[in-house]
């Protein structure tokens, strides 16, 4: 399939293959070569890079991807997908069509196949494939070699935190992610301190990545068109965090209360999370001892302040 004209190319292959758009997996393809061509770019692929595509669709993107990068794993989960992407990219012999849930699949170990190395300089944990992905996957990547991982994915909303969050908590060794997700998720992944859009979404990306949104994409250069606007986010993963806690969980579990109930000031929201043994005296005293205001609000407070918030608390626990 040639690159030319992709909304053309995309209904060819939709009315050649009588196929049926699932609403379940938000299947939506990308048919504006102009996004197409900066969701690449903004990726910094280089030919040293693996790739891992999640979602490739009937393969618009894919094909671009091929031509930039080492290698390149697409994950699709929907089985008529597969089977049209095997035969319009049968020229792509860089491209290996993983067909499976990707939040089945153990990406750490598929990266580990290709010879990428995690940021500390040794190999990403092994493991390969699940079962159900590798039963039909019969390539392997193991004679091929790239320094460098990249993840590109097109995001259905009802998934985009699961899929994101299993990227940076189990430490998938990628470099950069580049997502397509609504514009709504945008703006929260991207939100500072005190906006609207900021909540916990803001908080987890930036704790482990640089998130700048890199274009905003209209409904219209969708087939189907979707009801909402979507944007291109990239994400440039920190190698050495600039923000930590002693106690990640701890942090996490702060998180979720503060905006789990977010009109409450932290100190009644903290006192109401059974899963943090602290009382609303305790959480107020310690927001003074910071330098807060006793009443603060979760939005209120940066990455920076939630650290800390977190590491004073994990103390008077432990004490």
């Amino acid at each position: 399939m040639e690159k030319q004209s992709a909304y053309r190319k995309t209904s060819e292959i939709v009315r050649r293959y009588d196929f049926n758009f699932r609403k379940r997996f938000g299947q939506n393809f990308l048919t504006d070569e102009g996004v197409l061509q900066q969701i690449v770019s903004s990726s910094h692929i280089t030919e040293n890079d693996l790739v891992i595509e999640i979602g490739p669709g009937i393969g618009t993107l894919t094909r671009y991807l091929c031509e930039a990068a080492c290698q390149v794993a697409a994950i699709e989960i929907d089985r008529d997908l597969v089977k049209i992407l095997h035969e319009t990219l049968s020229d792509c012999k860089n491209l290996r069509i993983v067909e499976g849930d990707v939040l089945k699949v153990n990406l750490c170990g598929l990266a580990a196949e290709y010879g990428v190395s995690d940021t500390s300089g040794s190999t990403a944990s092994s493991g390969g494939l699940s079962p159900e992905a590798a039963a039909v996957s019969p390539e392997s990547g193991q004679a091929f070699r790239c320094r460098h991982l990249k993840v590109v994915a097109n995001l259905p909303y009802y998934i985009t935190t699961p899929i994101l969050m299993g990227l940076f908590e189990q430490h998938v060794p990628a470099e950069r992610v580049t997502v397509m997700v609504q514009k709504e998720v945008a703006d929260r992944m991207t939100a500072r301190c005190g906006s609207r859009d900021y909540g916990s979404l803001s908080l987890a990306v930036q704790y482990y990545a640089r998130p700048e949104i890199v274009t905003l994409v209209p409904a219209s250069s969708f087939m189907p068109s979707p009801k909402v606007d979507s944007a291109v986010v990239t994400m440039q993963l920190y190698k050495d965090k600039p923000v930590q806690a002693k106690d990640e969980q701890l942090l996490k579990a702060i998180i979720r209360a503060a905006f789990g109930q977010r009109r409450k000031t932290l100190s009644n929201a903290l006192g109401n999370a059974p899963q943090i043994p602290v009382t609303r005296d305790q959480t107020a005293k310690t927001l003074t001892a910071l330098g807060l205001p006793a009443s603060a609000r979760g939005e209120t407070l940066s990455l920076q302040q939630f650290a800390q918030l977190t590491d004073a608390l994990a103390d008077l626990i432990r004490a």
